[in-house]
């Protein structure tokens, strides 16, 4: 079972194309943001660490976390943040790592696919066989996001400045794929890498 790390920025088009490929390959895809919410469930690792952190303020009438509560308690200051981070990130990798070493053991699929937006930052590349990196020109990612999620322009730039530059990105990840034309010629590319790897392993 090969590892792989996917990663690129914000509406790159990472969403759609693993959809592709775990409808089309005997693979896992494991999202870092919906583990980040499952951690966070009552009597997950992260809760009680939250809770004490944020106060009782955050939490809604079933006991849940309140994501808008949350949120406007982090925003409102970098260092309640970096903590919460601190919290989360951790939880969440050591659970990714877990569910590695558990269809490692299983040996039934081909690939397993990692998505995380901090993917480079928070050293997946270790955990990891290799990064892929979704390529979509600025232009291009804009455009999605004003129409998928309506976004503004000044929200999209403020996401911008927050991730890692098209070079950066390149350096670390082996695999570039291009998602600048339609979604048949971006899975092309896929469907030759991957099938690249099965042919390597018959």
């Amino acid at each position: 079972m090969r590892i792989i790390g996917i990663t690129g920025g914000i509406g790159a088009g990472k969403s759609e194309l693993l959809a592709y490929i775990e409808g089309n390959y005997s693979c896992k895809v494991i999202l870092a943001d919906k583990v980040a919410h499952q951690v966070e469930e009552p009597g997950q690792k992260c809760y009680e660490e939250l809770v004490a952190l944020l106060g009782k303020y955050i939490l809604s009438p079933d006991g849940t976390i309140d994501k808008v509560k949350m949120a406007e308690k982090i925003f409102t200051d970098k260092s309640v943040l970096e903590k919460v981070n601190g919290i989360i990130h951790p939880a969440v990798k050591e659970y990714i790592m877990q569910e590695i070493r558990d269809e490692r053991e299983k040996g039934k699929l081909d690939f397993l696919f990692v998505e995380a937006a901090l993917l480079i930052e928070d050293g997946y590349g270790q955990i990891v066989d290799e990064l892929w990196y979704i390529y979509s020109e600025i232009d291009i990612r804009r455009n999605r996001l004003k129409k998928s999620r309506a976004y503004s322009d000044e929200k999209i730039d403020s996401i911008l400045k927050g991730q890692l530059s098209d070079e950066e990105f390149r350096q670390h990840c082996r695999v570039v794929i291009d998602n600048n034309g339609t979604l048949a010629d971006t899975c092309k590319q896929i469907d030759k890498k991957l099938e690249e790897y099965l042919c390597q392993r018959q």
